[in-house]
């Protein structure tokens, strides 16, 4: 029974993800999930809008009334299916414009009493990095035309999302390897710049001072990449720093809910992963909270041991030895 701390659906989230809401809960259940938090994406004004979104006649107010239905729903779900599964409730956040950005993302936490985000950077110079190689290219050409100059300016606003924000789980830390030239880090990845390094290491000190998890996200080994985000060098860094990890599936429909899981536990593994944090609820609030704006979000753990004598991931082991 694992968990997953970032999720999306077709229903709130049409332009890229399938499935309802419920049929997206329906699957975790069905995966043996014991914690499932959902996380659609925060509101965005008229000019942060993908191409898609806007060929399809969504605006910023319409977002808006998206975001007021999808928690609406979510606290529907989790009444539904409340001995079934523990279901947290939050958004996942962006970084575009930071002045902007940062006035909406208060906004959605002043609106609706969330239990957590996701906070994740998806935009270099206001472009998408994460939507396919040309947009890559278009931002890195911005950048400075180099991989170097926009790993650096990655990291440069990922790092002012954090000072900001302070998210309780850390979106994709290194999502801006996917479409790069050497996404698999092959020919020595972020180390290769000693600047990018220096500004991965601040990144991750920053994270751990304060307490947020870094998500283990499966997305990327269902994208064609080596790794999952974030890679390797990363995670053990982040361990010489006592940080916390978290699972996310990053799903986008229910094909995506518990995607690549078995991998990423061969991945904790062979990093060195012992202990994996994950959400909860408290019945009352309490002093032991993520931070002051959840003072019901708990922060647990499990060690590796334990995850693997998990119902799910013996039933997935069992069913990967017969195929």
């Amino acid at each position: 029974m694992p968990f997953s701390h970032h999720s999306h659906s077709g229903e709130f989230c049409p332009s890229h993800a399938r499935n309802s809401l419920e049929e997206v809960i329906q699957k975790a259940i069905a995966q043996g999930m014991e914690t499932f938090c959902l996380s659609e994406h925060m509101p965005r004004s008229a000019d942060q809008l993908y191409q898609e979104e806007v060929e399809a006649g969504f605006t910023s107010d319409w977002f808006v009334t998206n975001e007021a239905e999808y928690f609406k729903k979510a606290v529907q779900m989790r009444n539904k299916y409340v001995s079934k599964i523990n279901i947290i409730i939050g958004f996942e956040s962006e970084w575009i414009e930071a002045a902007e950005s940062l006035i909406l993302i208060n906004d959605s936490l002043a609106r609706f009493p969330f239990e957590f985000f996701v906070g994740s950077v998806h935009h270099v110079h206001h472009v998408p990095i994460d939507l396919g190689r040309d947009l890559y290219l278009q931002a890195r050409e911005i950048s400075g035309g180099t991989e170097e100059r926009i790993f650096e300016d990655y990291f440069e606003a990922q790092f002012d999302m954090l000072r900001h924000l302070k998210p309780p789980v850390v979106g994709h830390f290194d999502l801006i390897r996917l479409y790069c030239d050497d996404p698999d880090l092959q020919n020595g990845g972020f180390k290769t710049w000693p600047r990018v390094w220096e500004m991965v290491l601040r990144n991750l000190k920053f994270i751990s001072c304060y307490g947020g998890l870094l998500e283990l996200n499966s997305a990327a080994l269902r994208k064609g990449l080596n790794m999952p985000y974030p890679a390797a060098d990363i995670c053990q860094e982040f361990l010489n720093l006592q940080g916390r990890f978290c699972l996310s599936d990053d799903s986008h429909g229910i094909d995506h809910v518990g995607s690549n899981y078995h991998e990423l536990l061969e991945f904790m593994q062979q990093q060195g992963i012992n202990e994996l944090h994950h959400l909860e609820l408290s019945s009352t609030e309490g002093d032991e909270g993520v931070d002051a704006r959840f003072p019901r979000t708990l922060c647990k753990s499990r060690s590796i041991t334990e995850v693997k004598e998990m119902v799910y991931w013996r039933n997935l082991t069992e069913h990967n030895a017969k195929i």
